[in-house]
């Protein structure tokens, strides 16, 4: 038995999916409702662009079925603009925004770097240490938020359970077995993307579980995968799920992971363009024997 795989897509709210995905005259505000439905996770990516406020998150709780999963995308001030300059303000804000609203159905966060960001070991393990591991201590660092953020938090984090945290990098330096290391020594995971050749592709398994974005692997967020690459796909989860790698893995380090039984699993479809991403989210599922 592997560990809980969890397959989706990277938000939720396009318009070319209207009609297509979405059944022709599904109001908008339905839209997540329904896609919840047809698959197990989604990537939350308003959070990226801008902190949601603690009524948005209580409402996709609330629209979304028992055993929903979504992963929060961490905000680009703190990894675009700051780079992880001075992270502790902007990374209480995010905790305090609404996140702790999700309850039992927040799974990881991503925390994606530009292009132009290169490995920075003191800057990462500054960052790697702060990240919590747990709803206590993320508590703790959300009560540490900026005045700003006065009047829209949301400091209530109920039982307290495990919280995850997977890092995408788009720079070459970190084909680094140091960077593995310290990913290794914080139990982060680093995610699989697959970019259609365009950024770094590293298969390092670094934490308990594993996470993969898939953007299309012949044209960048467009092109849809075929019935032998989601074959492929399918395969190398079989191999992370059950606690081993795929015997062909991409890996930056020569050192082996932790052994373990199982892991868990999170796979996020970013081909959203020309409406690949549900479809394709589907196609695995079936090939995975997911409901």
């Amino acid at each position: 038995m592997g560990g809980s795989i969890y397959i989706g897509i990277s938000g939720w709210r396009y318009e070319p999916w209207r009609g297509v995905f979405y059944p022709e005259g599904l109001v908008q505000s339905r839209e997540l409702e329904y896609a919840s439905r047809q698959l197990s996770t989604i990537e939350i990516n308003g959070s990226f662009y801008s902190l949601q406020r603690p009524h948005s998150y209580a409402e996709w709780y609330a629209a979304t079925p028992p055993g929903f999963v979504f992963s929060c995308k961490g905000n680009r001030f703190l990894t675009h603009i700051l780079r992880l300059r001075d992270p502790e303000g902007p990374l209480a804000n995010v905790l305090a925004s609404g996140v702790f609203e999700l309850r039992e159905k927040l799974g990881p966060f991503l925390w994606q770097f530009p292009p132009n960001f290169q490995f920075d070991p003191e800057r990462m393990e500054r960052f790697f240490a702060l990240l919590p591991h747990d709803t206590d201590a993320a508590l703790a660092r959300a009560r540490l938020y900026e005045p700003r953020m006065e009047g829209r938090t949301s400091l209530d984090a109920g039982p307290k359970r495990p919280m995850r945290h997977a890092v995408e990098i788009r720079h070459d330096s970190f084909r680094d077995p140091a960077f593995i290391a310290l990913l290794r020594k914080y139990k982060v995971a680093l995610v699989v993307a697959d970019t259609a050749g365009k950024w770094p592709y590293l298969e390092d398994v670094t934490a308990d579980f594993m996470y993969l974005r898939l953007h299309g692997d012949k044209e960048l967020y467009a092109s849809g995968y075929s019935d032998e690459a989601l074959d492929r796909w399918a395969a190398r989860i079989r191999a992370w799920t059950s606690g081993g790698q795929p015997e062909d893995a991409h890996l930056a380090s020569s050192k082996a992971p932790l052994k373990r039984a199982k892991r868990d699993l999170y796979c996020y479809f970013d081909n959203d363009i020309k409406v690949h991403a549900p479809f394709d989210a589907q196609r695995l599922m079936q090939r995975l024997g997911l409901r």
